[in-house]
């Protein structure tokens, strides 16, 4: 059986979330682990465990040999999905990584400021070959 693993990227309020229910598959995204008492609260220590949750939801999915897994992160640097390609690599899992484009004119939920979200832009990575 093919088992494939989607790497979505993209800023937030480019609608990785929205392509990743595309899938109809299982989703693992970090920000599912930053919310207190259903508020969206990031800080860059809720950030840090949120990556590891969402890691280890990933691995646990792996384990049950889920024929296709979505990480809908930013994953701004490619280095960012690292631990999911070495778990794929791991588990069998063909990985693709797909750039989820804001030509939508979407807005991130989050409320990640105009120069964040700038200072993303001027960071993301593309690795074509």
């Amino acid at each position: 059986m093919e088992k494939s693993l989607i790497v979505l990227r993209g800023l937030p309020g480019s609608g990785k979330s929205t392509v990743a229910k595309l899938f109809n598959a299982p989703i693992c995204c970090a920000d599912d682990y930053v919310y207190v008492n259903g508020e969206y609260m990031w800080t860059p220590q809720r950030a840090a465990r949120a990556h590891i949750l969402c890691q280890a939801k990933c691995e646990s999915l792996m384990k049950k040999n889920e024929s296709i897994i979505v990480i809908a992160n930013t994953n701004v640097k490619a280095r960012d999905s690292r631990a999911y390609t070495i778990l794929a690599e791991q588990f069998g899992y063909t990985v693709f990584s797909l750039v989820v484009e804001n030509r939508h004119g979407g807005t991130n939920d989050h409320g990640v400021t105009p120069e964040k979200l700038k200072d993303m832009e001027q960071n993301f990575s593309v690795k074509l070959t």
